[in-house]
């Protein structure tokens, strides 16, 4: 299998070279040459799998460069219901007929992200141990990814962390999460703005190859492909608990704001998995809910981000929406290129709402679109909980109210869980009158001393803090 740039550049990489360099050299993100396609007879052989064995025959279509001896260890460490806390790892929960809760946070941060990234983190550890190399992870957070790569990381041979967030942004929990980890591979960088900014400096470090090579930087974003083909593997395993035979359709809703929870939807579709609809949902950041009701692709500035109560979808930037339009143009790499790179650097916007391409988002590919404010997080939560009695956090309010909107009958709509209410303690407070559960071991979190570096959104500043901690 061989990845190829969005925008085009002539180079083709095997999956270990682009699990450690993130960027491709043109700016452009990862895709493989194509899809591997999942038959019927394929899906009824995997649909009684463990969750680690589904994981391996997934990840071995697009990983060739791995001994699937290897490979399979490495799922099978990674996927265990000692981390996971349940033997199918992602637990389908039935909420009234037709919509069904896939439960994603269960990991070692109470998040989704940590479905890829424990894997991640075995990945990078090997492959790192098997080239004798070292490797200084820069990403950008808005809330959970930091705490997930941090935790997958701590402690890892031959890995440093450098995680920059937007200072003041994310929930006390989520604060805490990170800024309480005390190992010395591990640094927290707050930065005074959005974490769109944030997502800037990443993208601004990366492109500057010189320093690129020179400090040995790679990605945990979901601008690396790794991550993101990680989440493939659970809406398959989604798909499996909410179906009796291969063959009935599902849809997905999933709580939206870098694009890549849903990327991940959109290439297991491509893959043969029968998803009839995905649905994005996003709060009052609506950049992509604008997208697809409009074919109007408009990013927002700093100040005009607003802050919410679900703050992980606090982006106004989707990295990983060049993937999908990508494939929507027909894989043009020359017409990607113009929209991402001159386009939307110019004017910060491009319009596809005339080109034929734009219908098929809806009716090739699947995508619905909706908006959850505030108010409909907190009443989405208060009907969950009094009538279902299921505790939700806001994120997930957000794909529950969405999903509603696009039911049909004989479709199961599977809700992808992003975190656990503990994470935002304060608006469950708000819909409920009571304090969410927390984990014991996550009791007096907030109150553990915090080790982290405030820096302006400046991308020289983050560099030079890098090159002083790698010497």
């Amino acid at each position: 299998m061989q990845y190829l740039s969005t925008r085009g550049h002539p180079d083709r990489r095997r999956f270990c070279e682009i699990l450690l360099e993130g960027l491709a050299p043109d700016g452009g993100l990862y895709l493989p040459e194509y899809y591997p396609q999942v038959d019927a007879a394929t899906l009824a052989r995997w649909r009684k799998l463990p969750y680690d064995a589904l994981a391996f025959e997934i990840l071995s279509l697009y990983i060739d460069d791995i001994p699937p001896a290897d490979l399979r260890a490495l799922c099978a460490r990674t996927y265990t219901a000692q981390v996971f806390g349940t033997r199918e790892i992602v637990p389908l929960k039935k909420l009234e007929d037709g919509l069904f809760l896939e439960g994603l946070s269960n990991g070692p941060t109470l998040a989704f992200k940590d479905m890829a990234m424990q894997l991640l983190g075995q990945l990078f550890e090997y492959e790192l141990a098997r080239r004798g190399e070292q490797l200084n992870i820069l990403g950008a957070t808005s809330g959970d990814t930091g705490s997930a790569a941090e935790y997958a990381m701590r402690g890892k041979k031959g890995i440093r962390v450098f995680m920059t967030s937007p200072h003041g942004r994310m929930s006390p929990f989520q604060q805490a999460q990170m800024f309480s980890l005390q190992d010395p591979n591990i640094h927290n960088l707050a930065i005074e703005g959005v974490f769109d900014d944030c997502q800037d400096i990443v993208k601004a470090v990366s492109n500057d190859l010189d320093f690129k090579r020179r400090y040995r930087i790679g990605t945990v974003n979901s601008i690396n492909w790794a991550r993101l083909m990680a989440q493939v593997v659970y809406y398959f395993a989604g798909y499996f608990q909410a179906t009796t035979e291969s063959g009935q359709r599902v849809s997905f809703a999933v709580p939206s704001g870098n694009f890549g929870n849903i990327c991940a939807g959109h290439v297991a579709r491509m893959m043969g998995l029968p998803i009839d609809k995905l649905v994005l949902a996003t709060n009052e950041n609506d950049v992509l809910d604008e997208f697809f009701r409009t074919g109007v692709y408009r990013v927002r500035g700093s100040s005009d981000t607003h802050e919410t109560s679900s703050p992980s979808m606090d982006i106004s930037k989707a990295s990983n929406f060049e993937r999908f339009v990508f494939d929507l143009l027909g894989r043009d790499a020359a017409r990607t290129r113009q929209l991402f790179d001159e386009e939307l650097g110019r004017t910060g916007r491009f319009d596809l709402s005339r080109d034929p391409a734009f219908a098929q988002a809806r009716t090739r590919y699947g995508f619905a679109s909706g908006r959850s404010t505030h108010a409909d997080r907190l009443a989405t939560i208060r009907d969950t909980w009094q009538r279902l009695h299921v505790m939700v956090d806001t994120h997930t309010a957000d794909g529950l109210k969405v999903a509603r909107q696009h039911l049909q009958p004989g479709v199961p709509m599977v809700v992808l869980e992003t975190a656990l209410p503990v994470k935002f303690a304060g608006t469950i407070v708000e819909a409920l009158g009571r304090e969410p559960q927390r984990p014991a071991a996550f009791d007096g979190i907030e109150l553990l001393p915090k080790r982290v570096t405030v820096l302006p959104a400046d991308a020289a500043k983050v560099k030079s803090y890098i090159a002083a901690h790698c010497a």
